[in-house]
C-alpha cells in the first residue's frame, strides 16, 4: 500500500502535488538540489542534494513507495538508479521522449499526428539546410532543456540564421517552421495504472514573451475539434503506456490540429482545474501514480487562469478584492522578471 510519494523537483508543481496528496492522506518526500524550494513548505520530508549524490538518492528511494516528478530534466543517471529501486510514474519512455525535441517529433509523427515543419540542427551547415527545408520564418529551439521561452531564437529572414545558431552555443537544436494558426490550446489528460483515460476540457492559451499568460476554459473549438484534441491526447498516453497527468499543447489551424509539444507532468495550463473541477489535475496525478481510480474530469465552471509573474505580485491585494477570484501563491521569496510567483483563477459559476 502506498503511504509516501517521492517527488523529484521542489518547485510550485511539486508544492501543489504535495497539497493534493495530503488531502488524500498521503505523505510526500521531495528531492530538490536547490535550498528552500516552494514545495518544502508543505511536503512531509525534503532531501536537499544534487542529482549526482548516489547515497542521497538511495536514502530517498528507501523512504518512499513510488516516485514521480514535477519537471522533465532529471539527469538520466539519477533515474537509472532510482528506477532500479522503486517504480517511477510516468515511465522513463515518456521522459526520454519529451526531453529531446527530435525524439518527440519523431514519436508524434510516428503516431500519424501532425506537427509543424521541422529539421534537426547540429551545425552551421545543418542550420542552412534547415532554413531551406522549413523556411526563414521559423523558431530555433534547443533540443533539450528549453522552457518558458528559454533556449529559443526567432527567425524572420534568412539572414537571422547565423545569429540564431550562435545563440544556441552549439547545442543540438530543432528548427520549427512557422505555423499559420488561429490560436493555441492544450489538453490536460490522465491515464491510470489500469489503462483508463480521463481528459479535461481543452483550454485556450495566450503566451507573452514565451511564458504562458492566461488559459481560458472553454476554448474556442468546435465540437469536432474538441473531440479530436482529446483523442490526440489519449493516443499519446496509450502509446507511451503512460501513468499520470500529461499536458498536450496544440495549434488550431484551418487544416486541423497540430501538436506543438507534450509535457509528461502536471501542466501550467491545467491550473484552472483547481477551481473548475471537483478533481483537479494535481489530485488526478496523485490518484494515477498510486493506482487509485481516476476522477471525473468534468468542468463545473468556466475559468480564466492568469499567471502572476514577477511584479504582478504587487496586484495581489487588488485581486484579493475581486469576486470569484481564487488566488494560488507559490511562497517564493523574491519576485523576479519572468518568474512565476502564483496564479489566479477567475471563476464564472454556471
Amino acid at each position: 500500500m502506498t503511504e509516501t510519494i517521492g517527488i523529484l523537483g521542489g518547485g510550485q508543481l511539486g508544492r501543489m502535488l504535495s497539497v493534493a496528496a495530503s488531502r488524500l492522506g498521503f505523505r510526500t518526500h521531495v528531492y530538490e538540489p536547490a535550498a528552500n524550494p516552494p514545495a518544502a513548505d508543505v511536503a512531509h520530508a525534503l532531501t536537499t542534494a544534487p542529482y549526482e549524490d548516489e547515497a542521497a538518492l538511495r536514502a530517498f528511494a528507501a523512504s518512499v513507495d513510488v516516485i514521480t516528478y514535477e519537471f522533465e530534466n532529471v539527469p538520466t543517471s539519477a533515474l537509472d538508479l532510482l528506477e532500479s529501486l522503486k517504480p517511477i510514474r510516468p515511465n522513463r519512455k515518456a521522459l526520454a521522449t519529451s526531453q529531446d525535441r527530435v525524439a518527440e517529433k519523431e514519436f508524434l509523427t510516428g503516431l500519424g499526428l501532425s506537427v509543424a515543419p521541422w529539421h534537426p540542427v547540429a551545425s552551421a551547415e545543418d542550420m542552412a539546410a534547415a532554413v531551406k527545408a522549413v523556411g526563414a520564418r521559423s523558431i530555433l529551439k534547443t533540443a533539450r532543456f528549453g522552457y518558458d521561452g528559454k533556449g529559443q531564437a526567432r527567425l524572420r529572414i534568412a539572414e537571422d540564421a547565423g545569429p540564431a545558431w550562435e545563440a544556441m552555443k552549439g547545442a543540438p537544436s530543432v528548427l520549427e517552421g512557422f505555423v499559420d494558426f488561429t490560436h493555441e490550446v492544450s489538453v490536460i489528460a490522465a491515464r491510470g495504472l489500469d489503462g483508463s483515460v480521463a481528459a479535461y476540457d481543452p483550454g485556450e492559451n495566450v503566451h507573452k514573451d514565451g511564458i504562458l499568460a492566461t488559459t481560458t476554459v472553454p476554448a474556442r473549438l468546435t465540437a469536432s475539434q474538441r473531440s479530436d484534441a482529446v483523442l490526440i491526447a489519449a493516443r499519446i498516453l496509450n502509446a507511451l503506456d503512460y501513468v499520470g497527468v500529461m499536458g498536450v499543447e496544440l495549434f488550431v489551424t484551418t487544416r486541423g490540429l497540430l501538436v506543438n509539444e507534450i509535457a509528461p507532468r502536471v501542466h501550467n495550463s491545467g491550473h484552472w482545474t483547481q477551481n473548475g473541477c471537483a478533481v483537479d489535475q494535481f489530485e488526478q496525478h496523485i490518484r494515477a501514480v498510486v493506482g487509485w481510480p481516476l476522477g471525473d474530469g468534468s468542468r463545473h465552471s468556466d475559468v480564466v487562469m492568469e499567471n502572476l509573474i514577477g511584479d504582478d505580485m504587487l496586484r495581489v491585494p487588488d485581486i484579493a478584492r475581486e469576486k470569484n477570484a481564487a488566488i494560488h501563491l507559490y511562497g517564493k521569496a523574491e519576485a523576479r522578471p519572468g518568474r512565476k510567483m502564483g496564479h489566479v483563477n477567475r471563476v464564472a459559476v454556471r
